[in-house]
C-alpha cells in the first residue's frame, strides 16, 4: 500500500501545484486521502455516494477542487475558522479540507443519514478529531439555536441555485463571517439572479474567485459572500420551499 499511496499523494499534489495552491501534503495527509478515496469507491457500490468514481477525476474533481477553498480565504492553515459544510454529501469539501487544514474545525451536515454512518465511519478511521457529522435538514438545524449565527464559514458544492443556497446557507454564519459556494457554470446570471435573496438575508458579494482544475477538467468559482447583519428569523423557510419557491 505504501508504494500506492505515494503515487496517489504525488498526483494530487501535482494538481495542488499546478491550481497554485499553497499547500504541501505530508505522508499522513497522502495517506489519508489514498484510504478515504478507496473507502468511497467500494462504499460507492452498495450506496450512491458520487458518480464521479475514475481515480483522476476524485483527484482533481474532488479533492483538489474541496482543498481549492484556501483560493478564498488565505489563512485556512493557520486560522481555527468554525466552518459549517452544508449538504455535503459524500463529504466534500468537508473531508478534504479536514484532511488539508487540520486547524479547521468542521461540522458536515447532510439530510440523508445513510451518508451520515459513511462519514463518521470514516472520519473515526481516519483520526479526523476537526470534524463533527451531523445528520439534518438545512431548514431544521437552522432554528437549532448551537448551530444558528454560530459559523466563521459556511462551504457548499451542492447542486442548487446561489438563491436557495443562499437561504439555506447564511443563517449559519455570524456577522463578519462567510458564505462561500463552490460553483461551475455561468456564474454571473446566478450572481445577477440571487441580488434581492442577498439583500433580504443580510449577505453581500466581496469576491468572485476563477480558478481552473488541471488536465482540462473544468472551470470553477469560488463565491465569498460576507454577512452583514443578523438575517431575519423566518428563514430559511419551511421545508422545500427555498427550493421550489427561490427568492428572486
Amino acid at each position: 500500500m505504501n508504494d500506492q499511496y505515494h503515487e496517489f499523494g504525488d498526483r494530487l499534489q501535482d494538481a495542488i501545484n499546478k491550481m497554485d495552491l499553497p499547500i504541501s501534503l505530508n505522508e499522513e495527509q497522502m495517506r489519508s486521502f489514498y484510504i478515504f478515496y478507496q473507502d468511497l469507491v467500494e462504499k460507492n457500490k452498495v450506496m450512491n455516494l458520487t458518480s464521479i468514481t475514475d481515480e483522476k477525476d476524485v483527484i482533481l474533481k474532488h479533492f483538489a477542487d474541496s482543498i481549492a477553498l484556501i483560493l478564498a480565504v488565505s489563512d485556512l492553515k493557520e486560522k481555527k475558522y468554525k466552518t459549517l459544510d452544508l449538504g455535503t454529501g459524500a463529504g466534500f469539501p468537508g473531508i478534504p479540507l479536514a484532511i488539508a487544514y487540520p486547524e479547521m474545525e468542521l461540522t458536515l451536515a447532510d439530510s440523508l443519514n445513510k451518508r451520515i454512518l459513511f462519514i463518521k465511519e470514516e472520519t473515526e478511521k481516519l483520526g479526523l478529531k476537526n470534524v463533527n457529522a451531523v445528520h439534518s435538514r438545512a431548514e431544521d438545524l437552522a432554528k437549532d439555536q448551537s448551530y444558528r449565527e454560530g459559523f466563521d464559514l459556511c462551504v457548499s458544492r451542492a447542486v442548487a441555485n446561489l438563491s436557495t443556497l443562499s437561504e439555506y446557507c447564511i443563517p449559519f454564519i455570524h456577522i463578519n463571517g462567510f458564505f462561500i459556494p463552490y460553483k461551475s457554470g455561468n456564474v454571473e446570471d446566478e450572481i445577477l439572479q440571487s441580488s434581492r435573496a442577498l439583500k433580504i438575508l443580510k449577505g453581500k458579494m466581496e469576491k468572485t474567485i476563477h480558478y481552473s482544475l488541471p488536465e482540462g477538467a473544468g472551470e470553477r468559482t469560488l463565491l465569498l459572500i460576507k454577512k452583514e447583519d443578523t438575517t431575519p428569523k423566518k428563514y430559511p423557510r419551511k421545508a422545500g420551499l427555498p427550493s421550489k419557491e427561490p427568492i428572486v
